[in-house]
């Protein structure tokens, strides 16, 4: 069985809410971890995130003020740890096209940063979050995220003798996270009755953050090195979102906001000469990899996709309904929502 006990793991954008479902995890499932280093360079978060973690119920955890922008400050707080979650990034699409340069140095440079700073470090396993937009990219935000998968799958080829592992999870909307459409929708419901919809046709792949939890749990055990994994999981239309929180409220068509796609995608036709069926999770394979591809098959009873094959929220063959939404609001989102 695969244990924490006597590992230091550090999260880079710990406070962020896939960040502290990970703290709340492992802290519950893994108490016998050595420590749980939160990195990241709002103090305000990390103050607040303190307070519901108290340092007299969880001596574990610390905190650790940085940005990944700064290679030496990661080199620092990686001493002594074993393995990284890499989950810091500027996210936000319409924020990054008004400000590419500063997406560029977060989301690109910063995964520089990381990965050079693990391999000068001890760390042994590293997993870097991904997103469904860095998937045949149309806007910035993905087209970093992107490269940054390239640079952490790529990084098992200079790593010489070293046996660190570098993998990447891609998944699409985490249900409830900051800045994501239900809670938007649930605020906007509450202050005007007025739900924007900005394409009648659009629809998400969804993902709990327990599930995003899960993935990178099961990277951090299960990756050989060079993997990108993505979860077999539902997709929802935006307008049954809208039905399901605010049945009665006006919802005015808005038009798509720059750099957003009507369907989003996590495999391509493209990847599927490289794609594997795990059962649970599809994984992406690089192109060379450091071990032997019939030992992997074995091993995880690996089922080579057919070609062509491709995933996208809009061609999925699994759906929530309105009725589904509610019960996962209700559990994971607003304990308190009532239509």
């Amino acid at each position: 069985m695969f244990t924490l006990k006597d590992k230091t793991i550090l999260i880079t954008g710990g406070t962020g809410s896939l960040g502290k479902a990970l703290t709340k995890y492992v802290l519950k499932h893994h108490s016998e971890i050595k420590k749980l280093i939160i990195f990241s360079r709002d103090e305000q978060k990390q103050f607040q995130m303190a307070q519901e973690f108290p340092s007299n119920k969880y001596p574990q955890l610390r905190f650790f003020i940085g940005d990944v922008r700064d290679r030496d400050r990661l080199i620092r707080a990686f001493q002594h740890v074993d393995y990284v979650i890499h989950a810091a990034a500027m996210k936000h699409v319409h924020i990054a096209e008004y400000n590419p340069d500063e997406c560029i140095k977060t989301n690109i440079n910063g995964a520089e940063n990381v990965v050079d700073a693990c391999l000068r470090t001890n760390v042994q396993r590293v997993v870097a979050l991904s997103t469904d937009k860095a998937c045949a990219p149309i806007n910035l935000y993905g087209a970093t995220k992107l490269t940054s998968d390239k640079l952490f799958i790529a990084a098992n080829n200079i790593k010489g003798t070293n046996p660190i592992r570098f993998s990447v999870v891609r998944y699409g909307n985490v249900m409830g996270s900051n800045g994501s459409v239900i809670p938007f929708f649930i605020k906007r419901k509450r202050e005007d009755n007025r739900l924007p919809i900005t394409d009648p046709n659009m629809t998400r792949f969804n993902i709990s953050l327990q599930g995003g939890v899960d993935m990178v749990m099961h990277a951090l055990e299960h990756a050989w090195g060079g993997e990108l994994f993505v979860p077999k999981i539902p997709s929802y239309k935006i307008t049954d979102v809208a039905e399901a929180i605010g049945p009665n409220c006006d919802k005015p068509v808005v038009g798509i906001r720059p750099g957003e796609k009507v369907h989003e995608e996590m495999i391509t036709a493209s990847d599927s000469f490289y794609t594997y069926d795990l059962g649970k999770y599809y994984t992406i394979l690089p192109a060379t990899h450091q071990w032997n591809l019939e030992d992997f098959i074995k091993e995880f009873d690996a089922k080579k996709v057919s070609s062509g094959f491709s995933y996208n929220s809009g061609e999925n063959d699994d759906w929530e309904t309105v009725d589904s939404l509610r019960t996962l609001i209700k559990e994971h989102v607003d304990s308190t929502f009532e239509v």
